[in-house]
């Protein structure tokens, strides 16, 4: 972690501990709020606005092919009353049974239901394109989205809860919209025209049948009430314990060193309980539905089998519209306990939506249009004076870190900057770059502001080799050529060479076409800095940042790279950020920084001359009298 992180954010993270409680290994801590469930479903389907025309063929499939299958027991009906009518035909001497009459009506029925089954067919593939075009349109939002937060948003969010939300919440969302959209359009249309078809056959029994369904909703909605906090937990748990194995994983090899297997065991067991008692607890309740559902279209298919054996002994209706009834009954509680059934699904869809849309409604670093348009202040070219003029910058508002700093870095000027950890070193190289907004005071590039100048265009000015090695996954070529896709072979080589990567590379059997794996493979933390410091050369840019660049190196490639990142400083402005002070002896202008602060400044000799902070930080370095309050990291 740099100092910047630890300093200027050690009250963030108090705060954010106090508010919601420790994390698992610094994660996030679980909520147990369930939010507006209504205002999430209305957003969630207001994402399908692009895809009106399909949504209304597929409304218009529906409609179609629902009434053609609600029509289907009414025809059998007529059929059976053909059987019945001959059959009595028959008892009273007459022609009995008209097979014919029955044959087109069964022929009528299958033409209705194949024709149904098909428009259905029709819907379901129009829904699926739908879905999937709407997930689509949602992960490339949620892509443009991390692009456009600000730094201090990662540097507050467990990354395994960030990836839990851009993977987990999205893929449950996708599942969620395609086995429920087409559902619940279905289910609906179908209890309108079974209903219309019950009315139309009895209006006795279809009130009786009604009977039962404020019984069902008031069921439904008690147990969607005490399920809904729990899928929202159950959700969160899995962001926790995805932070909680990402971070576990990626320092396994430090998990391992200080012994500390049992305790990441342990808050796994937690984390992973916790989990399994929110999803127990989700699906449980939510599962009472279905029986509930069951129970009352049973108790509903008694009433009906009975009042309607009545009906049918004092001839108000006939044998063929009391099993049409019959079948419409079925067909009014099936849709409805479809939806139940759905209900946990459902829910826990839209408690995978608000932490997606909670993400999307994150704050966004500040931009101009017209800067970043290009249309603000012209971008100057060379030269590279850097002017820091009163600034001022805190990470959180309680916490003042860097106060009323200025100083003035002339082109082709090596500066470098020392200090204990926390002083603000890395934060000073990270304003330049704009990953964070002044809170008072400027910066300006030649002159120009960089608040004027699109931040594409600034940061395509500057290099960086940071501490932290970080390769991508692809072969060394490529992460060489990072920094400028379009360089030619031998512009890599030049690099390669000036850096020293090309002295190892050629002992891989791959040459410059080894694959690197995970974060560096079987390569060296020394070496992969070398690719880091190949990459900065490549861009060829104006102003140079180091932030303790040479740290993974032995003495004697860090003495060679001294030798190439001279002629990589040579006519360019270089921030050198050092813990070791015998790698910054020549730089032009040594800034010595305590609590955001330029203690004193000046060249190597003049401040061991003068005996100060930085003759202190010399000496306990090289004399060996190494005093606490003095000990840099």
């Amino acid at each position: 972690m740099s100092e910047s992180t630890k300093s200027g954010q050690m009250k963030v993270t108090e705060r954010i501990v106090a508010q919601h409680g420790p994390g698992p290994m610094g994660g996030g801590q679980v909520g147990q709020k369930a939010h507006d469930f209504k205002a999430s479903t209305r957003r969630l389907i207001h994402r399908l606005t692009p895809e009106r025309a399909a949504a209304i063929s597929v409304v218009s499939l529906a409609v179609v092919s629902v009434f053609l299958m609600s029509l289907g027991p009414r025809l059998l009906g007529h059929a059976t009353n053909v059987i019945v009518d001959g059959w009595f035909s028959q008892q009273r001497g007459g022609a009995g049974i008209d097979f014919t009459a029955l044959a087109h009506r069964l022929e009528i029925v299958l033409a209705v239901y194949l024709l149904g089954s098909l428009l259905a067919g029709a819907q379901g593939w129009i829904m699926n394109g739908v879905v999937q075009r709407t997930i689509q349109r949602l992960r490339a939002d949620v892509e443009d989205k991390v692009n456009r937060l600000p730094l201090e948003y990662f540097d507050r969010q467990p990354r395994g809860e960030l990836l839990s939300r851009v993977t987990n919440d999205i893929d449950n969302v996708s599942q969620t919209l395609q086995q429920t959209m087409s559902q619940l359009l279905t289910s609906l249309l179908t209890v309108v025209f079974v209903l219309i078809q019950m009315f139309w056959i009895s209006p006795l029994l279809a009130l009786v049948a009604l009977v039962c369904v404020p019984v069902a909703m008031f069921l439904t909605g008690n147990v969607m009430k005490r399920s809904q906090g729990q899928f929202i937990a159950q959700w969160r748990r899995t962001g926790a314990l995805n932070a909680h194995i990402e971070e576990t994983f990626s320092g396994h090899e430090l998990v391992t060193v200080f012994g500390r297997q049992d305790e990441v065991e342990r808050i796994f067991r937690d984390q992973n309980d916790g989990l399994y008692d929110a999803s127990f607890r989700a699906q449980f309740v939510s599962g009472l539905i279905m029986p509930l559902m069951m129970f009352v279209g049973n108790i509903q298919f008694v009433l009906v089998a009975v009042i309607g054996g009545l009906r049918v002994s004092g001839g108000h209706i006939t044998v063929g519209d009391l099993q049409a009834f019959i079948q419409y009954s079925r067909q009014f509680t099936q849709p409805l306990t479809t939806v139940a059934s759905m209900t946990n699904l459902l829910q826990s869809g839209v408690a995978s939506a608000e932490r997606v849309f909670e993400l999307l409604d994150a704050d966004e670093q500040r931009l101009d249009p017209v800067v970043e348009a290009g249309s603000g202040a012209s971008v100057p070219v060379g030269g590279g004076e850097v002017r820091f003029e009163h600034v001022s910058f805190r990470y959180d508002e309680e916490t003042p870190l860097i106060e009323g700093l200025s100083l003035v870095a002339s082109p082709g000027q090596t500066v470098a900057i020392v200090g204990p950890t926390g002083a603000g070193k890395t934060t000073l190289v990270n304003l330049i770059m704009r990953f964070y907004e002044l809170r008072s005071g400027r910066i300006t590039l030649d002159g120009v502001d960089i608040t004027a100048m699109p931040r594409a265009a600034l940061r395509s000015r500057i290099g960086m080799v940071l501490q932290d090695t970080w390769l991508f996954e692809g072969t060394i070529r490529d992460n060489i050529t990072y920094a400028r896709p379009d360089a030619t072979e031998e512009e890599m080589l030049e690099a390669a060479r000036a850096t020293f990567v090309d002295r190892f590379v050629h002992s891989l059997p791959e040459g410059y076409n080894t694959l690197i794996e995970g974060d560096g493979g079987k390569l060296s933390a020394g070496e992969r800095q070398l690719i880091t410091i190949a990459r900065a050369f490549l861009a060829q840019p104006d102003l140079l940042i180091l932030d303790e660049a040479t740290s993974s190196v032995d003495t004697r490639t860090e003495l060679l790279l001294q030798q190439a990142m001279a002629a990589l400083r040579s006519d360019r402005t270089s921030f050198v950020i050092a813990h070791r002070l015998s790698t910054i002896r020549d730089a032009d202008l040594i800034l010595v920084m305590e609590a955001g602060a330029i203690v004193e400044q000046g060249t190597h000799d003049e401040l061991l001359a003068a005996g100060g902070a930085y003759a202190r930080l010399y000496q306990s370095q090289f004399a060996g009298g190494l005093d606490d309050e003095e000990e840099v990291a």
